[in-house]
């Protein structure tokens, strides 16, 4: 992994280049030479940004990145050299993460449900943390792990999220007593309690009522016997900076809150999952129009207006799929990329991916000036859940992705980079 960052997966900029600054002057190059294929950037240096903004409002909480929102090399690689921990959801992820180094007491195998036989995988490789919501989970422990420590998820009010993830995962708290005495009479080890409050929360205060939920159980799990040490606060921190509220505001709540329920006086590791938060802004698409079309339809004036659709070589079933499963999220505007005249007339547009059904709709209307075939549109903040659910359905394969980093922050992580190539060896 070491080399392939080396051999063109990753290029060095100056100090303060930009995504959106390297992309067009890739789309400059890339049109001398007649290529038109859609490509991606990855901003490492933004993915930087936002951990020592995270450490730096949040102290007391370590980050373990979900490997799930976007499992790029380099990406990983990156969070692995800043000393960041892995949230796991699959023996996949684990494997990929301990292959490059990292050491299996920084790896959480956060997935309330498990394969027995993943199970084992973990334990074989000394992957002892690992989630549960549910009395059939526990019973899998002894046979399969007997040395995990386990961490109880519970049900959260996630209603205000986009993907509210408590419809599927976490017990609730009337039932946390008892699977607490159960996990006692298995001898299974509990050692901390954690929550989610789902994907793109609008709600801070979320936080503080999980985290009273938490020390609740917390206390009745020690009366119990179990070493209570953990808390794991989860994911749905914002990674879109013009989202609302701000990670800021999250992060006031959460600090607050673990004043006053988990002083740093007691011994308690605070952990979190973010994904989203690190990487979705990191990442800039670039798509051509490959096809245009022109009708006249009449708007509500009953004149008769022009209607563009353009066909790009991106779409649905490759980088967009995470705004149709969840059509909550803000979509990317798209940016044309060539210079427009503000006076010139702006046409309802429509946005179609490549594939050869109808169903491919990147956007059914958008107010755009006329473009033509060979132009460039360009969508920000792709880097969250767009990479990861990718297909190649009608053998359209995904775009490249080029990562970008300051010349000044490798020189810091190159020999952190290479202990860690040479560890997986």
């Amino acid at each position: 992994m070491w080399e392939r960052m080396k051999d063109g997966s990753l290029t060095l900029v100056e100090e303060g280049v930009t995504a959106l600054q390297f992309m067009k002057q890739r789309i400059r190059s890339l049109s001398l030479n007649g290529d038109d294929d859609a490509f991606y950037v990855a901003d490492l240096n933004d993915v930087i940004q936002k951990h020592c903004r995270f450490l730096q409002q949040l102290p007391r909480v370590r980050p373990f990145y979900a490997v799930k929102c976007n499992s790029s090399i380099e990406v990983l690689q990156v969070l692995a050299a800043l000393g960041t921990g892995f949230d796991c959801a699959s023996k996949t992820e684990i494997q990929m993460i301990l292959g490059m180094g990292v050491p299996a007491t920084d790896i959480i195998y956060a997935n309330p449900c498990k394969q027995p036989s993943h199970i084992r995988y973990a334990a074989k490789h000394g992957v002892n943390r690992m989630t549960f919501d549910c009395e059939s989970e526990l019973e899998k422990i002894p046979e399969n792990h007997p040395d995990a420590e386990l961490i109880l998820r519970i049900h959260t009010d996630d209603e205000g999220s986009i993907c509210c993830l408590s419809k599927k995962f976490g017990a609730s708290i009337q039932t946390c007593e008892h699977l607490l005495k159960r996990a006692k009479s298995l001898n299974v080890l509990v050692t901390g309690v954690s929550f989610h409050v789902g994907s793109g929360s609008r709600n801070p205060q979320t936080f503080h009522q999980c985290i009273a939920d938490a020390r609740l159980l917390f206390d009745v799990g020690n009366k119990l016997g179990h070493k209570m040490r953990v808390l794991d606060i989860g994911g749905g921190f914002p990674g879109n900076p013009d989202f609302q509220p701000t990670f800021k505001e999250f992060a006031a709540v959460i600090a607050e809150s673990l004043v006053q329920y988990f002083p740093s006086t007691e011994d308690v590791e605070v952990i979190a999952e973010p994904g989203t938060y690190y990487v979705c802004s990191a990442v800039t698409g670039a798509l051509n129009i490959v096809t245009k079309k022109v009708d006249n339809v009449k708007g509500a004036d009953e004149k008769d207006r022009r209607q563009l659709s353009y066909f790009l070589n991106d779409g649905l079933y490759g980088s967009f799929l995470k705004f149709k499963i969840c059509k909550e999220y803000n979509f990317p505007k798209p940016i044309v990329e060539k210079d427009i005249l503000p006076s010139a007339e702006r046409f309802p547009s429509k946005l179609w991916g490549p594939c050869c059904t109808e169903k491919d709709v990147i956007l059914e209307e958008v107010d755009l000036p006329e473009l033509e075939v060979g132009d460039w549109i360009i969508f920000q903040n792709m880097g969250a859940y767009c990479m990861a659910q990718r297909s190649t359905f009608n053998g359209f394969l995904p775009p490249p992705v080029h990562h970008i980093l300051g010349k000044d922050k490798w020189t810091l992580f190159e020999k952190q980079m290479h202990r860690l190539s040479h560890k997986s060896v």
